[in-house]
């Protein structure tokens, strides 16, 4: 199998000046920094701010302060450590912490620092909770990223989870099938696992996040074919993010390349206002705009993604964004409000709904129910 080089330490990346070098290090300190080789190669660096980079290399503004740790407030979802509970039927299993790529937009950013832990090694609450709950019928394997772990590992808790009757999909969160398409497609003992575990009635799902068309390497496209022949389904899903991909025709390509792939475009996510990512956050009216206008340069198929905000009470589809009004419904809904139909005020500076005037009538604050649960395991509670 190739083994790439992963790169920790800024002062290996000798085409960032020395001088850029030590300005970053302090970011370093804070969050962590990983990169491979493969992916090192998709950058132009000539330009300053090729797309590539600013996904995966530091920048000044995540010192910014701004913003908080859980700008969704996952804490709240926790039903036992390392397993969230939110929606009716879907669970969440944070099975890995550690990540290939270290975007540095991500929403669970509180994940690069060393005092927070999430991911339990031992899944066996989380399986546990979720046999005992039969409503559940599909279940995220996230983290950080699920595909970092060994084959032998990631067999175990899909196999243990195949063993629940009433899960009938599995879906792992990854950036892999562009960061590290090798892993993929020349582990065939990956490939069995899921030809083994994905059958008509009972799928897996792979939710890519692939967030720029250069992605899209002979690479990548073999990863995902691989995937594919294995009985695996791939989406997508990606945030708008400034300075990457928040540019109509850029985002119109990528909704091309994901359609010639075979691979569905899910979501495209509002930016969450978590700390350290000031500089990756759009307005909501310029990222409903440049939606739109992507969408104008595609055919039907990347037409099917929706735009949507990923925040404490539910995932929050924008409709439309006219004369200084946003239009928006629960796609999905903690409260069960599948639906509600919204029209609130949308002040030019506002990037998320809690910046809408009028939100807070049609949500409440979720109780934090795991935050004594997790001081008493001395696990640290996120803010």
């Amino acid at each position: 199998m190739t083994r790439l080089k992963y790169v920790t330490n800024l002062d290996k990346i000798t085409q960032i000046p020395e001088e850029s070098r030590m300005k970053l290090k302090s970011i370093t300190e804070k969050y962590v920094f990983r990169v491979n080789d493969y992916y090192l190669k998709l950058i132009d660096w000539d330009d300053p701010n090729d797309p590539i980079r600013r996904l995966v290399i530091p920048n000044e503004g995540e010192l910014n302060e701004y913003g908080r740790w859980d700008a969704s407030d996952e804490e709240t979802n926790y039903v036992v450590p390392g397993c969230q509970h939110k929606y009716k039927t879907t669970a969440l299993l944070l099975v890995s912490e550690v990540c290939g790529a270290y975007c540095r937009y991500c929403f669970r950013k509180r994940l690069f620092r060393n005092d927070i832990k999430e991911a339990m090694s031992d899944v066996q609450p989380g399986l546990d909770y979720i046999r005992s709950h039969p409503e559940i019928n599909n279940v995220l394997l996230t983290g950080g990223d699920p595909l970092i772990l060994a084959t032998k590992k990631l067999r175990g808790i899909i196999e243990s989870l195949r063993e629940i009757p009433h899960v009938k999909i599995i879906r792992i969160g990854s950036k892999l099938p562009v960061f590290n398409p090798m892993r993929i497609y020349e582990d065939e003992e990956l490939l069995q696992v899921i030809r083994e575990n994905s059958s008509p009635e009972k799928r897996i799902y792979i939710m890519a996040h692939i967030n720029h068309p250069r992605e899209m390497t002979d690479q990548a496209r073999k990863a995902i074919q691989a995937l594919q022949n294995a009985g695996a389904m791939v989406v997508n899903q990606t945030p708008i993010i400034k300075g990457i991909n928040d540019d109509p025709v850029v985002l119109g390509k990528l909704l091309d390349e994901l359609s010639f792939a075979g691979v569905h475009p899910y979501y495209f996510f509002v930016n969450r206002p978590v700390a350290g990512n000031h500089d990756f956050v759009l307005p909501l009216k310029d990222v409903y705009k440049i939606v739109e206008q992507a969408k104008m340069r595609t055919s039907g198929l990347g037409k099917r993604v929706r735009l949507s905000m990923s925040h404490t009470s539910g995932k929050i589809e924008i409709l439309a964004i006219e004369n200084g009004r946003a239009y928006l419904k629960y796609h999905q809904s903690r409260e069960g409000n599948y639906g509600q139909f919204m029209v609130l005020e949308c002040p030019d500076h506002a990037s998320w709904f809690d910046d809408l005037p009028g939100n807070e009538r049609y949500w409440k604050k979720p109780v934090k129910k795991m935050v004594e649960t997790m001081k008493e395991k001395k696990q640290p509670v996120f803010n």
